[in-house]
């Protein structure tokens, strides 16, 4: 049987293909939890030269010097941006989306450093930063928790992670996946949901992402939460700690930074390291990033798993190369869960289009576009979506 054809939260209605249609129970109202999640948020280089408090614009690529280039690379795609923009201009289309679901949870992968260290980490080849004034921007998306643990969060040193986590702790949006020392980076976020559930963030980095080994974080030493393997032994280990902090009615969200930037395919470790978390550590939902673009989607034993949420915003507009993954577009992730048994309710997706670096809602061809890549990557995985009566994406799966 096909789950997951029950109505959005807000009650509204949508269109179920003849072949999906199913009867589901409802939970009540009150065992709801909404989470909105997504992939990368990249707020640095050429995003925050646009801001009104840019960083100093000195790059240390191998080709481009300065962070003013992305800017100009996407003015002669898209035209002009008449910057400074306003702190909620980049996420466009994305505010009216979250006013109308208004998510219990909101979390993001940030992808920069929010910092003016200039300790730039040398030999990595790419180093985002944005400037530490500019943390409204993240604020304007009332974003509850951000994850850290990636590949650019130190790109800017160990004064840049310091002053990545006191900003976002000033601006009070919770981190998790990066700390001073190792059990700070391995805690989680925890995100009181009407006093009655919380969803607890736990955030982890493969090396498979490109993240230095060097930066994991220490009993002593500031860094990245930082995956070693995919064994059994770190399934147990990550178990263990969940048990010390999960409650009743806690849904657990695994944020996971892994793979490559490119490509739709999934690694077979990853698909067995995510089903043992669910299986053996109470994990409810799997939220992977990395990819530059949205991959497969599945729904194991009433959890779902995100292989790779793809970028949400990010300043590649108007660079070649890789082209044909289309990463200026993107998703709105809505997961409805039910906070007694941990198990997916619904969930609906809103397409979005990256265009003079702000999130617009993808529409026509875009929008199919992302609907027939989910289709064919998620059908591998037992599941598929189609269009609401919202125009958002619901998805089916069997269960």
């Amino acid at each position: 049987m096909l789950a997951g054809e029950t109505a959005a939260r807000s009650g509204t209605k949508r269109h179920q293909p003849a072949t999906r249609q199913v009867t589901t129970t409802r939970p009540d109202d009150s065992k709801l939890v909404t989470l909105f999640l997504t992939g990368d948020v990249m707020t640095g280089r050429g995003i925050d030269q646009i801001l009104p408090h840019p960083s100093n614009p000195r790059l240390y690529e191998p080709y481009v010097k300065s962070a003013l280039r992305y800017v100009d690379i996407a003015e002669q795609a898209n035209g002009p941006i008449l910057k400074p923009v306003d702190f909620a201009y980049i996420w466009g289309d994305a505010l009216q989306e979250l006013q109308r679901v208004q998510p219990d949870a909101r979390i993001i992968n940030l992808e920069t450093a929010v910092t003016a260290s200039d300790e730039y980490w040398k030999g990595k080849g790419i180093n985002y930063r944005m400037h530490p004034d500019n943390i409204a921007c993240i604020q304007a998306a009332e974003i509850d928790c951000c994850v850290l643990a990636n590949n650019h969060v130190l790109d800017w040193g160990y004064p840049g992670l310091e002053e990545t986590l006191s900003t976002l702790d000033r601006a009070s949006i919770k981190s998790a996946g990066a700390g001073r020392n190792e059990a700070a980076a391995a805690a989680p976020a925890m995100i009181d949901v009407n006093g009655t559930s919380r969803v607890l963030v736990f955030a982890l980095g493969s090396e498979t992402s490109g993240i230095p080994r060097a930066w994991a974080a220490s009993e002593n030493t500031a860094g990245v939460h930082l995956l070693t393997d995919f064994s059994n032994n770190t399934v147990r280990d990550i178990a263990t700690h969940i048990q010390q902090v999960k409650r009743p009615r806690d849904i657990v969200v695994a944020s996971i930074h892994w793979g490559s930037n490119w490509g739709h395919q999934i690694p077979r470790e990853q698909t067995r390291f995510a089903h043992q978390l669910i299986d053996d550590a109470g994990v409810d939902v799997i939220h992977g990033h990395s990819s530059h673009h949205a991959k497969g989607i599945e729904v194991y034993k009433q959890r779902p798993i995100i292989y790779g949420c793809g970028d949400f915003i990010n300043d590649y507009e108007g660079i070649r190369g890789y082209t044909e993954f289309r990463s200026e577009l993107g998703l709105m992730y809505f997961l409805t869960m039910n906070a007694d048994n941990g198990e997916l309710v619904n969930f609906h997706m809103t397409p979005t289009r990256i265009n003079r670096f702000k999130v617009q809602r993808a529409v026509g061809a875009d929008a199919q576009w992302l609907t027939d890549v989910l289709n064919r990557e998620s059908g591998k995985l037992g599941a598929g979506v189609h269009f609401d009566a919202n125009d958002t994406l619901a998805l089916t799966w069997k269960g």
